[in-house]
C-alpha cells in the first residue's frame, strides 16, 4: 500500500499417571511428525518429546554468520515484539548466509518488512536504519565483501514515530454511494495498513454481493499528513456488470474425476453470480478430504453471453491415511483408537474408513478390556453436491460397570448440508446385541431410524460462537416386541470476555429422555449415564445415577448434564481451565433435579496444530460412597 507524504519521507497428579499423559503427548506428537517432517521439534510443557536433524545449513555455498542486534528505544513491548518477528534477519540469526551479497539482499528485504510492519501498526513516519559492520545499508556499494571474524555485526536501528488516525476519507466511482463508516473508515479510526486493506475487500465484496463478479479498486490514494499524524484515504472503485456463472473448468485433478470436481462446486450456468456460493463451492470441496488445497477464482472478464466462467486449481492429497488417537483418565485408563481410510476408493471421492478402538487399559484386567471395530462407506454428491450417502457396520464387545455387552450393528443413511452451519441426516439401522445386566442375561434385535440435526458455527478451538444438537431415535425390538424413542438435545455456547480472547467462557446443557417402555425394556447400552471425562469430570465412568443393591450402576430413562468453564490463555500455547460440571440420570422419564453431582477442577491446555492437549484434574463436590476422591483426564481437543 504506497503511501505518498506532504512533508517528510516515509522511512523504511500422581507419577504413574502423568507418566501415561506424557507417553500420551509422545504417541500424538510423533504421530504428527510421520504426518509433516517439516517441523524441527516438539516441545510439551518445555519438554522436547523429538526434533529432526536439518543438514541445510551445509548446502549453503560460502557460509556468512552474523549476528543481529535491534535497537528501538522509543517502541513499547508490543511494538518491539511485532518488529522483531517481523525481522527475517532476526530470525534467521542462527543459519549463515551465502556470503556478503547473501547478507545484503537479506538487510535490504529485511528494511521493507520492518517498513511494512510499521504500516501494519499505523506509524507512517517510522525510519529504520541498517548498519553492516558499522556501515549504513545505503552506503554500501553493491559488490561489498564483509571480511574478518564471524559473526558480521548487524544493527537494526528504529524510530517509531507518532501513531496515525484516520483523516479525509474518500470514495469515489462506483462506490461513491457508500458510507465509509460501514467498512471501518472514520475519520479518527484505525489508519493501520491492514485495516484499510480490510475496508478495500469489504467494499468490493459489496458490490459483489449484488452480483456484480468483475468489482474492484482501480484507484488508490494514500496520502500521510505528518503536521497532524493522519491518513487520508481516496478510494476508486468500479462495479462491473450483473453476471450469471459461465463454464467451471477444473485444473491439478489426477485421480480424483474431474467432471465430479466441478459438479460437487454447484455452480450452475447461467444462475447469478454470488461470492458467497464461491465460498461454499471451495469449502465443499475443501470438505471431500482429497484435496491439499482449492482455489476458486472468477475470469477477469465475461465470456460471449455475458457470464463469468469460473476457473478451479487444485491440488491432491494422497487418498491413503492412517490416524491414532488416544485418552486417558484416571478413573477409565488409556483408551486408543485409530483408523485407516481411503479418500478416493473409485474417483468421485468415495471413502472407505476402518476403525478399531481399544479401551479401560489400566483399569481392568485383560479380560474385561473394551473392543469396536467397524467399516464405514460414503459417497458424497449423491443427491445434490451437499448430500451425502454413508454405510457401515461395526461390532462391539464392553464391560462397563453397567453390564456387558457384545453387537453387530449395520446402517445406512444420507446427511445433508442446509448450509455451513447447519447440517440433518436421517438413517435406518439394525442392531444385533446380547447384554447381560443387573437385569439378567438379553438378547435384542432392534430397528431403529435415527434422526439428527445439528448447528455449528464454532471451530476446534472456539472463542465465540455456539453449537446445537437435536436427535431423535424411534426404535423397536424385533425379538421382545418393546417400541420406544430416544430423544436428546444438547447446546454449547462460547464468549470471548476480551478483544484478545485471552478469557473465553464456554457453557454447555445437555438434557435426553426415554419414552415408550419401562427401564427393563431398554437395552442397556441405549439407557442414558453420566459421569466421566467427557461429561461430569471427578466421578467415575457411568457413575453417576441409580445403582443396583450391588452398586452397579444401572442406567436411567433420562439425564441432565451441564458445564461451565473459564478458559484462560497464559501464553500463546499454554492455558489453564477452571471448571465446573454437574449432572443427574433418573429412571423417570423427566431428570430428577434434586439428586444432581457436582464436580469441580481445574485442567491445562496446550495448544498445538492438531488441537489442544487437555490434561483435567476434577474432584467431586457432593461425594458418594462409592465415588472416587478424584479424577484425572488427559485427551486432544476442549472437553466441549
Amino acid at each position: 500500500m504506497p503511501v505518498h507524504g506532504r512533508q517528510t519521507a516515509v522511512g523504511c497428579a500422581s507419577g504413574g499417571v502423568l507418566l501415561q499423559i506424557v507417553l500420551l503427548a509422545v504417541v500424538c506428537s510423533t504421530a504428527l511428525a510421520a504426518q509433516s517432517r517439516s517441523a524441527a521439534a516438539f516441545e510439551l510443557f518445555g519438554l522436547k518429546l523429538w526434533e529432526l536433524s536439518s543438514d541445510e545449513d551445509a548446502d549453503i555455498v560460502d557460509p556468512l554468520r552474523y549476528t543481529v542486534t535491534i535497537d528501538a528505544p522509543d517502541a513499547d513491548e508490543d511494538l518491539a515484539e511485532k518488529l522483531e518477528n517481523a525481522s527475517a534477519l532476526k530470525a534467521d540469526e542462527e543459519h549463515p548466509v551465502s556470503g556478503s551479497l547473501g547478507l545484503l539482499a537479506k538487510a535490504r528485504s529485511d528494511r521493507e518488512q520492518l517498513v511494512a510492519a510499521f504500516y501494519a501498526d499505523a506509524l507512517y513516519e517510522g525510519v529504520v536504519t541498517i548498519t553492516i559492520q558499522g556501515k549504513p545499508l545505503d552506503d554500501l556499494p553493491p559488490d561489498a565483501e564483509f571480511s574478518g571474524p564471524q559473526p558480521i555485526p548487524v544493527v537494526i536501528s528504529i524510530a517509531a514515530g507518532p501513531k496515525f488516525t484516520l483523516g479525509n476519507i474518500r470514495l469515489k466511482g462506483d462506490a461513491a454511494g457508500l458510507a465509509s463508516a460501514d467498512f471501518g473508515l472514520i475519520a479518527g479510526g484505525d489508519a493501520s495498513s491492514g485495516a484499510v486493506l480490510k475496508a478495500e475487500a469489504a467494499i468490493v465484496r459489496a458490490l459483489k454481493q449484488e452480483g456484480r463478479p468483475l468489482a474492484k479498486v482501480t484507484g488508490r490514494e494514500i496520502v500521510a499528513e505528518h503536521a497532524g499524524s493522519t491518513l487520508d484515504v481516496t478510494l476508486t472503485v468500479a462495479a462491473g456488470p450483473v453476471a450469471g456463472y459461465g463454464d467451471t473448468t477444473v485444473e491439478g485433478t489426477e485421480k480424483v474425476d474431474r467432471d465430479f470436481t466441478e459438479y460437487m462446486t454447484g455452480l450452475k450456468r447461467g444462475r447469478q453470480y454470488s461470492p458467497d456460493e464461491i465460498d461454499d463451492a471451495r469449502d465443499r470441496l475443501l470438505g471431500l478430504e482429497v484435496f491439499n488445497s482449492v482455489t476458486v477464482k472468477e475470469a477477469d472478464a465475461l465470456d460471449a453471453e455475458g457470464n463469468i466462467p469460473i476457473g478451479v486449481e487444485v491440488s491432491e492429497r494422497k487418498p491413503h491415511h492412517l490416524d491414532l488417537v488416544g485418552s486417558l483418565s484416571s478413573t477409565d485408563g488409556l483408551d486408543l483408537k485409530g483408523n485407516w481410510e481411503h479418500r478416493n476408493l473409485f474417483g468421485p471421492a468415495e471413502k472407505l474408513r476402518i476403525d478399531g478402538k481399544i479401551s479401560g487399559i489400566g483399569s481392568n484386567d485383560l479380560s474385561q478390556l473394551n473392543y469396536s471395530a467397524g467399516v464405514m462407506f460414503e459417497k458424497p454428491g449423491v443427491v445434490g453436491p451437499a448430500s451425502k450417502f454413508f454405510a457401515g457396520v461395526n461390532t462391539v464387545l464392553e464391560h462397563p460397570d453397567a453390564y456387558d455387552h457384545f453387537s453387530v450393528k449395520g446402517n445406512t443413511g444420507l446427511s445433508y448440508e442446509l448450509d455451513k452451519q447447519q447440517t440433518v441426516s436421517a438413517e435406518v439401522a439394525l442392531d444385533y446385541s446380547k447384554i447381560t445386566d443387573s437385569f439378567g442375561k438379553h438378547t435384542y434385535l432392534i430397528a431403529s431410524v435415527p434422526l439428527q440435526y445439528v448447528y455449528d458455527d464454532s471451530r476446534l478451538n472456539p472463542t465465540t460462537g455456539y453449537r446445537a444438537l437435536a436427535y431423535a431415535e424411534p426404535s423397536y425390538d424385533i425379538l421382545n416386541g418393546a417400541a420406544f424413542v430416544k430423544l436428546r438435545a444438547e447446546g454449547s455456547a462460547y464468549q470471548s470476555l476480551d478483544t484478545a480472547s485471552k478469557f473465553v467462557l464456554a457453557e454447555r446443557v445437555a438434557i435426553g429422555s426415554i419414552i415408550g417402555a419401562g427401564l427393563q425394556d431398554v437395552p442397556a447400552d441405549r439407557r442414558f449415564y453420566s459421569g466421566g471425562g467427557g461429561s461430569v469430570r471427578g466421578y467415575a465412568y457411568q457413575g453417576i445415577g441409580p445403582k443396583d443393591i450391588e452398586g452397579e450402576p444401572i442406567g436411567g430413562l433420562s439425564f441432565f448434564e451441564t458445564s461451565v468453564e473459564m478458559r484462560i490463555a497464559v501464553t500463546d500455547t499454554i492455558g489453564v481451565v477452571p471448571f465446573v460440571d454437574a449432572g443427574t440420570v433418573s429412571t423417570r422419564q423427566v431428570p430428577d433435579f434434586s439428586d444432581m453431582k457436582v464436580g469441580a477442577g481445574v485442567g491445562l491446555r496446550y495448544l498445538t496444530a492438531f488441537g489442544p492437549l487437555r490434561i483435567d484434574a476434577a474432584v467431586p463436590l457432593n461425594r458418594g460412597p462409592d465415588d472416587p476422591h478424584f479424577g484425572i483426564y488427559a485427551g486432544i481437543g476442549q472437553a466441549f
